[in-house]
């Protein structure tokens, strides 16, 4: 536990700190007018509430990514700890404030409008395409994880036919949420999810200090041996924690809030401060998974410690915190993924809009974009459903196409740094990092190339200096 406390701490550190010190960076102007003021459309721009901003912005980043993610990342033991931390505050934290901001700062702009203005309109096109892929992927997935967990707690009702009806609701929910204008379910229902979700994870945090549980720890398990299933740790961790350390999806939600944003001083409480609650989210369940499988919870629970992390979730939330408080528990960890999936929708709709034109107040403009989306969407849905190894598939190349999504953005917030004459090298060491890490995987990851493992590292490094190298060219093509 004491590994966990003092993580718990740097976090809340970080933001006080490293988070003050990127936004001294970004400079934001509380007098400039937001896009939330100047474009206000009463669909998706328009202002709203900070606090409310922020249930949203969390809900929407949230996912099932720091609470699955960080279960089976904590497989890997204690360097877990390292990276959420550590990736959290220097990379995840800082790629989500800075291209909030830079949404904001060109009116509300989707991410692939963001890749194109800084990497070129080239890299806009086909970023656009990935984009979309991404997008549909994450409206896919995230109906069947919550659809598995709501069918086991109402079976009895549906019998085996539970988990198909609760993705049908779900999907209809998409449909109507990804339509609405964003004052409507969003801006109403977000908020309550996301206290659901802070309730859990404070609940289950206070659970861990009462029991205080003894736990592997960084300073006596060390990192440089650690693997699971055959896997190294480097890179599989880095992409199975996603989203409790850094996720590129991140950057795709925040221009959703950049377009309700009405100061730009709320950007850090905004976009820094709920990836570094997610991050003490993905903390506290990395550290009931290290209890759960390595510490004696399992046996605790009277369950095998073998379990997936979809029934971690049921087990742990039902026996710490009993029938009603495990149901609420479970009630954030399912409003997760729904909601971070209609977001993903709708921010597709509205990227797709951007690229063609079409004006977003009619609801007829909006049914145009919203038919063909939902149809490729619930085919990969049904994909889902159909073969057993569908979701596991999607999810796979989901975790890789995120952080190479992370990796663009990182990129094109550098290179907006460098032209801006601003410390670029914030997210330099993050972007080169990053590189790194996805090639690396792409490489070696059965699911991808296969590559061997000295070769897949080396090719790793190979692209990161290459990407070094173009980045200092430029440098000193602008001189």
């Amino acid at each position: 536990m004491i590994t966990f406390t003092v993580s718990l701490l740097i976090l809340i550190i970080g933001y006080l700190v490293y988070g003050k010190f990127i936004e001294n960076i970004v400079a934001p102007d509380a007098n400039k007018t937001t896009p939330a003021i100047e474009h206000n459309d009463g669909v998706d721009y328009m202002p709203l509430p900070t606090w409310k901003i922020f249930m949203i912005q969390f809900l929407n980043i949230a996912g099932t990514g720091p609470i699955f993610g960080a279960i089976m990342g904590a497989k890997f033991g204690p360097s877990a700890y390292l990276w959420i931390v550590l990736g959290c505050i220097f990379a995840g934290a800082t790629h989500d404030y800075l291209s909030g901001m830079l949404s904001l700062r060109n009116n509300g702009a989707g991410l692939p409008e963001i890749i194109g203005i800084y990497l070129g309109k080239n890299a806009k096109k086909a970023f656009l395409i990935f984009t979309i892929f991404l997008m549909t992927m994450v409206g896919a997935v995230f109906v069947y994880s919550p659809a598995m967990i709501l069918g086991n707690m109402t079976k009895e009702f549906f019998s085996t036919n539970a988990v198909y009806i609760w993705c049908v609701i779900i999907f209809i929910y998409y449909l109507i949420a990804t339509l609405l204008p964003i004052d409507k379910i969003i801006g109403k229902i977000y908020p309550l999810f996301a206290i659901a979700i802070l309730f859990m994870a404070i609940a289950l945090g206070f659970s861990l200090f009462i029991k205080f549980p003894t736990l592997p720890e960084l300073f006596n398990s060390g990192v440089s041996s650690a693997s699971f299933n055959g896997k190294d740790i480097f890179p599989a961790l880095f992409i199975t924690i996603a989203c409790g350390a850094i996720s590129g999806f991140h950057a795709t939600q925040s221009p959703l809030m950049a377009r309700c944003i009405t100061n730009e001083k709320h950007g850090r409480r905004i976009f820094y401060g709920s990836m570094i609650t997610e991050g003490i989210v993905a903390l506290i369940w990395a550290t009931i998974s290290m209890y759960f499988f390595y510490g004696g919870g399992a046996a605790e629970l009277g369950v095998a410690n073998t379990l997936q992390a979809p029934e971690v979730v049921t087990v742990v939330s039902k026996g710490w915190l009993g029938i009603v408080g495990g149901i609420l528990a479970l009630l954030g960890v399912v409003a997760a993924p729904i909601t971070s999936g209609d977001t993903a929708l709708r921010s597709a709709r509205l990227i797709i809009a951007e690229f063609l034109h079409i004006e977003q107040k009619s609801i007829n403009k909006r049914l145009y974009i919203c038919i063909p989306l939902f149809v490729f969407t619930m085919a990969l849905l049904f994909f889902n459903i159909s073969n057993p190894e569908g979701f596991n598939i999607i999810w796979n190349y989901f975790g890789w196409a995120n952080q190479t999504m992370a990796v663009f953005t990182l990129w094109a917030i550098t290179i907006y740094l460098r032209k801006s004459n601003k410390l670029y090298i914030v997210t330099l060491l993050p972007a080169l990092f990053m590189t790194d890490v996805t090639t690396t995987f792409f490489c070696i990851a059965p699911e991808c190339l296969g590559l061997n493992s000295t070769l897949s590292y080396s090719i790793g490094a190979v692209c990161t200096i290459l990407c070094l190298v173009l980045f200092i060219a430029s440098i000193r093509k602008k001189g």
